[in-house]
C-alpha cells in the first residue's frame, strides 16, 4: 500500500481494492454453497455387463417394414393390417426369439397423424421390442 508525502497536495490516484476483493469472496461462498443444489440426478437404464455375452455368431432376422401412409393405414411387410391386430402381430415375432429380435423401421408418411404412430409406438413398447428405426425418405 502506498503512502503519501507530505510533499503531494494532489488526491490519491491509487484504487482500494479489499472491498472488491471481500466482494468476490462472498459470491464465490455463495456460488459454492449453491452449486451442489442446483444438479440433480437423471434416472438412465444404462446396459449391465454380464459374464456370459449372447453368441453374436447368429445372422440377425431380416428387418420388418411397417408402413404409416397419410390415411392412416398400416402396413406390416407390405400386408395392410388393423392398428388393433399389431400388437398381437408385434408380440408373436418378439416371442419367436427374445434374444435375436428383428428390427422395425416404421417408415410415416409426412401427413400421417400423430396419433397413429403413438399407438404405434406404445404397441412395440408394451410388445418389448428393442430394435425399432425410423425410415427416412428423400424429397
Amino acid at each position: 500500500m502506498a503512502f503519501s508525502t507530505g510533499n503531494s497536495s494532489g488526491p490519491m490516484a491509487d484504487i482500494n481494492v479489499t472491498p472488491l476483493v471481500d466482494v468476490m469472496l462472498v459470491l464465490l461462498i455463495i456460488f459454492m454453497v449453491t452449486a451442489p443444489t442446483l444438479s440433480y440426478p437423471i434416472d438412465i437404464n444404462l446396459p449391465q455387463p454380464t459374464l456370459n455375452p449372447p453368441p453374436q455368431d447368429r445372422e440377425p432376422p431380416p428387418p420388418v417394414s411397417l408402413k404409416i401412409d397419410a390415411s392412416g393405414t398400416v402396413s406390416w411387410d407390405g400386408a395392410p393390417v388393423a392398428l388393433n391386430q399389431l400388437q398381437n402381430l408385434m408380440q408373436q415375432t418378439v416371442q419367436r426369439d427374445p434374444t435375436n429380435q428383428p428390427r422395425l423401421e416404421i417408415d410415416v408418411n409426412g401427413q400421417a397423424e400423430y396419433e397413429t404412430l403413438a399407438k404405434v409406438l406404445a404397441y412395440a413398447k408394451n410388445a418389448q421390442m428393442d430394435k425399432i428405426g425410423f425410415v427416412q425418405n428423400e424429397q
